[in-house]
């Protein structure tokens, strides 16, 4: 009953949100070769220091000081790069911090009548502080508080906003299930004059163990408030990806994202748009990542990776 209690305030806290307008995308664009690998669908992953950008509560379960630096090298001159880290200072509560940065290149400045000048550039980053906490035996709680900051040449815009999730663990069934509410906040400062509303998602997932089998899969069911037309199509936009240990040290993911492969559809065709593929490779603390990401006949993305701990 707490965790539908729980679910049921931070239902309330969006529905004034649900259907505003986006700015500050790169917050929605999965940084970690893992997650991406796996379809995005990581908010239940609970073993990773990414889970920050996903659901705050799984910060819980993380032992340590795990870190982790990744980086994604988008389309034409867009680059993207991030880091995450954790800290667990007692049995009750744990804290982590990331920063998640974006880079569009540099543009050549030019007046109205086509004459070119000196040259700028467009950045974005989002600086990530958040705190775990526990409900009950193996039932979480977190939030992160973020600043956001996005700059073209001498123009910027700034926005604060939290992240809230609940996590709770059914450790007989190696079950993992998530719920998590992103961006939820505010532009603090605008382009000239135009105000927008921040990315809001509401998501839920699961992650399940097999116990026959070096097998963990993922489903995630993302931007759940966007839909007015019932349960079902809200269910739509799901990710789904599993993870295979094939030995101590190679691990084998793939993922699939619907949402990605109906934005990406150009006509009726699609290609391999949502389809991810990507691999772990273990060499003594270190994990080394990598992704690939079909965008269908838009291109290809490549993500690499690496997780330890300090």
């Amino acid at each position: 009953m707490q965790l539908l209690r729980l679910v049921g305030i931070l239902l309330i806290c969006v529905t004034t949100e649900i259907f505003s307008q986006n700015t500050f995308e790169f917050l929605r664009v999965d940084m970690s070769p893992r997650a991406a690998a796996l379809g995005g669908s990581f908010s239940a992953s609970g073993d990773d220091a990414d889970v920050i950008f996903h659901n705050p509560a799984g910060l819980k379960l993380l032992q340590e000081m795990p870190i982790s630096i990744s980086y994604l090298n988008h389309l034409l001159d867009i680059n993207f790069a991030s880091i995450s880290i954790s800290k667990k200072f007692d049995n009750s509560s744990s804290f982590g911090a990331a920063i998640k940065y974006a880079n569009y290149g540099t543009f050549t400045k030019a007046d109205d009548f086509g004459n070119r000048s000196s040259e700028y550039g467009a950045n974005d980053v989002a600086l990530i502080i958040g705190y775990a906490g526990e409900i009950d035996e193996n039932f979480y709680y977190g939030a992160n508080a973020k600043f956001i900051y996005s700059g073209i040449e001498s123009y910027s815009s700034t926005a604060a906003a939290v992240d809230l999730g609940v996590y709770y663990i059914i450790p007989s069934e190696q079950l993992n299930i998530s719920f998590s509410v992103l961006n939820l906040g505010a532009q603090l400062s605008s382009y000239i004059s135009t105000k927008e509303s921040l990315p809001i998602d509401v998501n839920i997932g699961f992650a399940k163990k097999l116990t026959h089998l070096p097998l963990r899969l993922f489903l995630d069911f993302n931007r759940i408030q966007e839909s007015e037309d019932g349960i079902i199509s809200r269910l739509n936009n799901f990710s789904i990806g599993g993870e295979f240990t094939l030995s101590k040290v190679l691990r084998l993911r793939a993922g699939y994202d619907n949402q990605k492969r109906k934005e990406l559809k150009v006509g009726t065709f699609a290609g391999l748009a949502g389809f991810n593929i990507g691999l772990g490779i273990v060499i003594k603390e270190y994990i080394f990542n990598y992704a690939y990401s079909s965008m269908g006949q838009i291109g290809t993305l490549h993500r690499i990776g690496v997780n330890t701990t300090l």
